[in-house]
């Protein structure tokens, strides 16, 4: 192993946890936010030899996680068909709460348009600044705030959240 592949394997053991919350929240299932971290880290892998370039490898990684996603999700096949009921959990208490809570915000977050889901996980969810957000989304800093607004205009309204709203009072 290469001092360049020790350090690939620290960078993705250190980014891993970050990276598959990121991906889950952005895909809204476990199994395929596991494969978009994994083709992303592929990717970063390959040009790990120009990590020194890049101003934080992280912020690369989530540069290539957004646009693989995008481009999945333009390519997606559409024949599968999300189902509303949820699988036995043997956990209980708090972490079956924050299963079904986790669920709520997936199914919300996938009534939005690519770019603004995108927008909203990296802004709220990894709380990056809007310039990171723009540098990441490759477009103007206007343009996330405006993506942002109007994403947390829809999520206000979303069935989902308001229904979850209702059942906490």
């Amino acid at each position: 192993m290469t001092s360049s592949d020790a350090e690939f394997l620290e960078f993705a053991e250190a980014a891993r946890l970050p990276l598959v919350r990121t991906a889950r929240l952005l895909t809204g299932d476990w199994h395929l936010g596991q494969d978009l971290l994994q083709v992303t880290m592929m990717k970063v892998y390959l040009r790990w030899g120009r990590a020194d370039r890049w101003d934080s490898p992280v912020t690369y990684a989530r540069t290539v996680m957004v646009n693989t996603y995008c481009t999945w999700y333009r390519r997606r096949w559409r024949h599968e068909v999300p189902s509303e009921r949820l699988p036995d959990n043997a956990d209980a208490g708090d972490a079956a709460e924050s299963v079904v809570t986790t669920d709520v915000l997936a199914r919300a977050l996938a009534g939005l348009p690519r770019r603004q889901r995108a927008a909203v996980v990296l802004r709220y969810y990894d709380d990056l600044p809007v310039e990171q957000v723009a540098a990441i989304l490759g477009c103007p800093p206007g343009t996330v705030t405006s993506l942002t607004h109007r994403a947390l205009i829809r999520l206000r309204r979303s069935p989902e959240l308001l229904d979850d709203m209702a059942g906490e009072r």
